[in-house]
């Protein structure tokens, strides 16, 4: 496994306030402080009118925010594996936005690929305003260091598509070009997703139609890819509420063309929030109620010293959907400075396919 420093998707946002504290001074207490106050940062509020390639590049006024790509791909001889490029960004404080070393915005870069029979993971780490790491939006670029989401002069705004893709860390790299047929998706409400019973929300949309194909190399091993992509961007200054301590997210591809998106808020009193988004093409996603999902956890397995789901069983009864979701590597574990799980999974029942599953908060 390759770590470049240490810390975790939507697991991640306290942490980066390390690159801008005094040498030895703690984390924010919390889940990475997603549940801390937000006071002085933009408010996120229903009714949002989303504008690309505006809404593609940062956000400054709002405290956290991430570019965040799975795919699950199959090699040259029909074997699964996974990949996974993400960049965070974090503003330290509120205010008018400062220049150079100075500027409260700071980065971080996570990568991973995945096997059955191995997990390879990287984190990276950058100030804002010295242009070590940022998003531009025409034509569009994601970077952090020389990790990079890029698009052309050709890039369709309404579909960020056609993309590169590139990561390298000490053990594995991978190159990536991505395409999509279909517009982006708004989840949630409209592009306004509703974490809790009280205001934390956050703005967020996708592009889940992406097809991929290039090449994974572990340990000097290379290796011809192909397959599906999801890409999510959300926003945010407060997507947790103080009673909550993680979250359970699915991003899946259904063979038949279809996909959802769906997570559960985990409640201190256990009384969980589920929500999601039907999505078929060339149609209006489909919000699903809270009480229209079950996810259950099937088994548990032991991963760097901690008890978590193994195994899913997802019904949603309006859609006559009963599935259950396994991983193909157990031990797709994020140790990074908030540590996660995040890997691929392929799902069965009443319907059938592949996707990512992220659990954080365990």
């Amino acid at each position: 496994m390759s770590v470049s420093a240490k810390l975790s998707r939507r697991a991640f946002t306290g942490g980066l306030a390390l690159l801008a504290l005094p040498h030895g001074r703690p984390f924010a207490q919390g889940f990475a402080g997603l549940s801390q106050s937000a006071e002085g940062f933009a408010k996120v509020t229903p009714g949002r009118s989303f504008s690309f390639p505006a809404d593609h590049g940062p956000h400054p006024d709002f405290r956290i925010e991430w570019w965040y790509l799975t795919a699950n791909l199959v090699d040259a001889a029909g074997a699964p594996c996974g990949l996974q490029w993400t960049l965070f960004r974090q503003a330290t404080r509120p205010g008018p936005q400062a220049a150079g070393w100075a500027s409260q915005q700071v980065w971080m870069g996570h990568a991973a690929v995945t096997r059955a029979d191995t997990h390879r993971f990287s984190e990276i780490f950058a100030r804002g305003g010295i242009g070590q790491a940022g998003v531009v939006t025409k034509p569009f670029a994601a970077w952090i260091d020389a990790w990079q989401m890029k698009g052309t002069a050709e890039t369709d705004d309404e579909k960020i598509a056609p993309l590169t893709l590139k990561a390298q860390a000490a053990d594995f790299s991978y190159e990536l070009t991505l395409d999509a047929d279909h517009p982006l998706v708004l989840q949630g409400d409209g592009g306004y997703s509703r974490k809790s019973e009280h205001e934390q929300a956050s703005y967020y949309y996708s592009q889940p139609f992406f097809t991929a194909r290039g090449r994974i190399t572990i340990e000097g091993q290379p290796l011809d890819v192909s397959g599906k992509a999801w890409m999510d961007r959300e926003w945010s200054s407060q997507p947790l509420a103080s009673d909550q301590t993680g979250w359970d997210w699915f991003a899946l591809h259904f063979d038949t063309g279809q996909k959802l998106m769906l997570y559960r808020m985990r409640q201190k009193d256990g009384n969980h929030s589920m929500s999601g988004n039907w999505i078929v093409p060339e149609s209006p996603t489909r919000l699903l109620a809270s009480t229209d999902v079950v996810m259950t956890p099937k088994t548990s397995i032991d991963v760097a010293g901690r008890r978590i789901p193994g195994g899913w069983q997802v019904t949603i009864a309006s859609l006559s959907l009963s599935i259950d979701c396994v991983p193909l590597n157990p031990q797709s574990y994020m140790r990074t400075s908030f540590p996660y799980w995040e890997g691929p999974i392929r799902f069965a029942g009443s319907h059938s396919g592949v996707g990512y599953l992220e659990m954080t908060g365990y």
